[in-house]
This record gives C-alpha cells, sequence and structure tokens, in this order.
C-alpha cells in the first residue's frame, strides 16, 4: 500500500531526487545506486540552474505553516530552511569557477568513485565503465568552467596550484592495467564468466586510455599553459569578485554562528595563549629543561618518534583504535551497528594531502566507513599524533558520530547524510579530549601530541581569518604553526595551502568544539548529580548534525527535563 507524503516531506522527496540527479557523485556517495553511470555536468550553466532550483524548494517550503507541523517536522523544516539558504548563497558567489587546486577537486574525486561503487553484477561494470568512458568531456567542462572563472576575476592563487602536475600525471599511465582507475577488474564476483570478464576488462582498458588519460592530459596542458601563468600572487580570499561578503558567508557556512573575522581571529588568540601554557606544563613533565622551539624541534627530528614502513604506522594506529572501540560504552549509550577500516592514502593523492581523513559508511550496513591514514613521508607522521589524530577521524569522532547519523531511521534523507561543518568537526575535535576519560595521553609525548592537535585548530582560526581577511602572508601563516605546533613543515604547508584554497572550512572545528564544551559544561553545572555522559551524548548525537544555535536549545531542553524528571 502506498503512503502519501505530507506536502512537507514530499518537498524533502523532491529536493532529494533532484540532488541526486545533480550530482550523481553525491549519490553514489550516500548509496542511491540509479545514477551510477553518469558523471555530474560540470557547467556554470548547470550549477546556476541547480541553483534557481533550490529557490524554487525555498518557495515552496515558505508556503508551508511552519508553526502548524509537529514538533519533529518544524526542526526538519528549520535545517532544511538552513540547508537550502547555504547553498543558496554559497553558489551565488560563484566560486565554484575555481574547482581545482592541490588541496582538493575533481582531479582527485574522480580516481577514488570506484571505492565507494558497487561491483557483484556485470551492469555495475557497465556504469563504472560509462563513468570511464564520460570523463574526458566532464574534464573539457570543468577547463572551461576554469577559464571563465579567469575571465570573471576568480583566479586562484599561486601556490594552492603547485604539484598539481604531479597529481594529473599520476593517472596519464600508457598501460591502462597500472591506472589506479582500473582496479575494479583486478578481481570479479563468482557470478561474473570468464568471457565476460574479459570482455568488460578490455572495454575498462579502451576507456581509460581514450578517456581517462587524454581528460587528464588535457587538464595539464591547461594548467601549464593557462591557468598558472594566470595565477594570482595574493591568497586572500577577499581578493576575488565581492570577497568580503563571501568571506563573511564563509564563516557563517562553516560555523553556523555570526561571527566577524576579527571575532573569530581573536577567539584563536585567546585559545592560543590558553593552549600554549598547558603545553608548557606538559613540557616540564618530560624533563626536557630547554625551551619550546627546541622542544619542538626534538619532537620534529628524534628517531624514536617514527616508523620506518607504512606498515608499522597502520598497525600502530589500528591498535589506538582497537582500545578505543572497548571504551566506547564508558561514554556512549547508543553506538553505531556501522563497522570501520582502515587503508592508507591512495599514492597519487598522498603527497598533497592531510595526515589522516574518514571516508562515510552507509546507513544500509551495504558500505563500511574507512580511515584513511597517510603514509607518505613517514618522517612527517610522528607516533605522539596518532592518538588524538585516530580519535578524532574514527571513534569517538568521525566515524561514530556520522555512522550513528546515517542509521537514524525515519528521518529525512537528508538530515541522514549532510550537516554541519561546526558540528561534525566541533564533535571530532571534543572526541579527541574524551581519550582523556577512559586512559589515554598517560605518556607526556602523546598528551603533548593532543594538545599540539588542539593548538594547530586553535591556530587555525587566527591563520584563516589573518590570511583571508586581515592581510596576513602565507609565510606569516606557516610561522605561527611552527611556532606553535609540534607538527611537521611539510604537513603545515600542506594545511596552509588547504586554507587558503578553502576559506573558512578550518574554522569550523574550535569553534564547534568550544560549543560543545560549552554546553557540557553548563550541563555539568547545572544537573551536578544528575549529569550523566552518556545520556548527555545521546542527546548530541541521536539529532544528527545541526547548527550549533539549534543545538544549544536542544541541551538546554533537555538540562529542563532532567531537572523536572
Amino acid at each position: 500500500m502506498l503512503t502519501t507524503l505530507t506536502p512537507l516531506h514530499q518537498l524533502f522527496q523532491d529536493h532529494w531526487d533532484a540532488w541526486m540527479r545533480y550530482d550523481p557523485f553525491t549519490a553514489t556517495y550516500v548509496g542511491d545506486q540509479r545514477f551510477n553511470d553518469r558523471l555530474p555536468t560540470a557547467t556554470d550553466e548547470a550549477i546556476h540552474a541547480w541553483r534557481e532550483q533550490l529557490i524554487g524548494f525555498r518557495t515552496r517550503l515558505e508556503r508551508l505553516n511552519q508553526l502548524a507541523l509537529p514538533a519533529d517536522d518544524r526542526l526538519n523544516y528549520e535545517l532544511f530552511r538552513h540547508l537550502v539558504e547555504n547553498e543558496i548563497n554559497e553558489l551565488g558567489f560563484n566560486a565554484h569557477r575555481m574547482p581545482i587546486s592541490r588541496t582538493a577537486g575533481f582531479h582527485l574525486s574522480f580516481p577514488d568513485i570506484f571505492q565507494v561503487m558497487p561491483f557483484e553484477k556485470q551492469q555495475d561494470y557497465a556504469n563504472y565503465i560509462a563513468r570511464l568512458e564520460a570523463f574526458k568531456h566532464y574534464a573539457l567542462e570543468n577547463i572551461e568552467l576554469m577559464r571563465l572563472g579567469l575571465r570573471t576575476g576568480f583566479i586562484p592563487p599561486v601556490c594552492t596550484l603547485t604539484d598539481l602536475d604531479k597529481q594529473l600525471k599520476a593517472q596519464m599511465v600508457a598501460d591502462p592495467v597500472e591506472s589506479a582507475l582500473y582496479h575494479p577488474f583486478m578481481y570479479f564476483p563468482a557470478q561474473i564468466s570468464e568471457p565476460d570478464r574479459k570482455r568488460l576488462s578490455e572495454a575498462a582498458q579502451k576507456a581509460i586510455l581514450r578517456s581517462v588519460v587524454p581528460g587528464y592530459q588535457a587538464i595539464l596542458q591547461f594548467v601549464e599553459q593557462e591557468y598558472l601563468p594566470a595565477a594570482r600572487q595574493s591568497i586572500a580570499s577577499a581578493d576575488l569578485p565581492d570577497g568580503e561578503a563571501f568571506y563573511a558567508h564563509r564563516i557563517y557556512y562553516n560555523t553556523s554562528l555570526h561571527l566577524s573575522a576579527q571575532q573569530v581571529h581573536q577567539i584563536g588568540l585567546d585559545e592560543v595563549r590558553r593552549i600554549r601554557a598547558e603545553m608548557e606544563a606538559v613540557i616540564q613533565k618530560t624533563g626536557w629543561k630547554g625551551n619550546m622551539p627546541d622542544f619542538l624541534e626534538f619532537l620534529r627530528t628524534d628517531p624514536r618518534f617514527y616508523v620506518s614502513t607504512p606498515e608499522a604506522l597502520l598497525e600502530k594506529t589500528s591498535y589506538v583504535l582497537k582500545r578505543m572501540d572497548g571504551e566506547l560504552p564508558r561514554l556512549f549509550k547508543t553506538l553505531p551497528r556501522m563497522p570501520y577500516g582502515i587503508r592508507p592514502v591512495p599514492d597519487y593523492a598522498a603527497e598533497g594531502e592531510t595526515a589522516a581523513y574518514y571516508s562515510p559508511g552507509l546507513g544500509d550496513g551495504t558500505r563500511a566507513g574507512v580511515y584513511y591514514v597517510n603514509t607518505y613521508d613517514l618522517a612527517s607522521r610522528p607516533l605522539y599524533e596518532i592518538e588524538a589524530l585516530s580519535l578524532h577521524e574514527a571513534v569517538p569522532g568521525h566515524h561514530l558520530q556520522l555512522a550513528l547519523q546515517a542509521e537514524l531511521a525515519g528521518m529525512p534523507m537528508f538530515r541522514r547524510y549532510f550537516g554541519y561543518n561546526s558540528y561534525v568537526e566541533g564533535w571530532a575535535l571534543y572526541s579527541e579530549r574524551l581519550g582523556l576519560e577512559v586512559g589515554f595521553y598517560t605518556d607526556p609525548y602523546s598528551d603533548f601530541g593532543r594538545l599540539s592537535y588542539e593548538m594547530w585548530r586553535a591556530c587555525r582560526l587566527v591563520v584563516d581569518t589573518g590570511m583571508h581577511a586581515l592581510g596576513w602572508s602565507r609565510q606569516k601563516a606557516i610561522d605561527h604553526l611552527v611556532e606553535n605546533t609540534s607538527s611537521t613543515l611539510l604537513n603545515i604547508i600542506n594545511e596552509i595551502d588547504r586554507y587558503i584554497a578553502w576559506p573558512g572550512q578550518a574554522l569550523a572545528y574550535k569553534i564547534g568544539e568550544l560549543k560543545i564544551r560549552e554546553l557540557r559544561q553548563r550541563a555539568e553545572q547545572k544537573l551536578d548529580s544528575k549529569f550523566n555522559v552518556r545520556e548527555f551524548h545521546d542527546v548530541l548525537l541521536l539529532s544528527g548534525a545541526v547548527p550549533l544555535d539549534m543545538l544549544e536549545g536542544m541541551v538546554a531542553k533537555w538540562i529542563i527535563d532532567t531537572v523536572q524528571s
């Protein structure tokens, strides 16, 4: 029997279907297999047409009476309004005309897509081959988008384009079997016959040679002959068309709070001072007799803090995570069913990639989450950072939160798979500190690594606003991180260039964590002996990712209900 959707939920469904058609990559990542044979249309016209659709969905929403809705749907209404409004504003600034950097872009995401596609039937392989065949056209669309960007003032900083040639050349193979994109054809399920395996493999090889390789060659030629020569020396997003308004929007987009660049900068400076004092105290525990700069240099160079093989780094990381798995029930009442795995960052992306990242799984249990660890340049991967980094990216950080969110049955799809940076990254940073409550960071060097990671997020508030709004140079930002964190120079440079290429994103972590810690402190003070950390975490997690002001309201209601119980 068919169930008739309410006007609000029909709107959610119509938006979701339109979103999946507009962005087939996103559809694949969230488990919607309807468009697995397609790539997005990367033209300015298509992107602005999508913005017009979003405006239409907003108009439909505004015609509904929010006050007449049940309580759950009033929240759904508000979250949908916030999501759509943010995206309308984001697309209106035309930053999509700079779709590529050494930190992120379609050239790096495309080789990853097979990791989240199913390969069980012949049609699955045919879908993937169709995507390979379409890549050259997709690349040419992006090149035209970048040319439009150059003509209209959306010119990338030159530092965000370094090493692009290496990333592109990694996909320009002479033998298609050597391509990372050929990986799905190395193994077939038993139900696919040998003749079909041969046919599919040959089709994939042809697609790589006549579409993928020429597509990357075209991008490389464009970058070398047009993009790099036109790139700007300045780094501030304020230098883009309507740049000051764009950066103000990016602050709100990534923090869900109305803060100025100056306010964020000052919060960062205050946190840097606080954390530095804690770092000095930990240095004393190690018995170090010198100053902090010398201690940081010792951490960056002493062999005891580094391993010599990628396997050793992955093994030590896995051990930390397995220990935390066993402690989770002490902190959480509700745990996800979805498992997670650990993999090295792919070679073609590793040099310009951050130390680690997380790729979400699916709420239906058909795909696990994956914690990617960067094993490139092991002299830049200190062991004293493993605990904080792993708790952030996997459990109790990104994996636990995002897996629980994906498993929230009965919620609209946009709430299960999308959210707010300040919540998602704020939760992950808050999770690093949870290790203190269950026996982690007993080694002072590891505790210093935790503080260095927290310092890193505080410094992000300083350097992101400094570079994009307050006139800081790239070198000044690098020096600030060198002075205040134990991270290696390679990581620092990669991170600074990421902030330049991705304005405002780095603000989410510390702003979100500070709000979550503020809410916990408030709950502990008001509830005293009635405070239960497992119940508190349920309040934070079981509505999915929400803007920080809404999260504050949820915690306030829980406090009142608990006091009255």
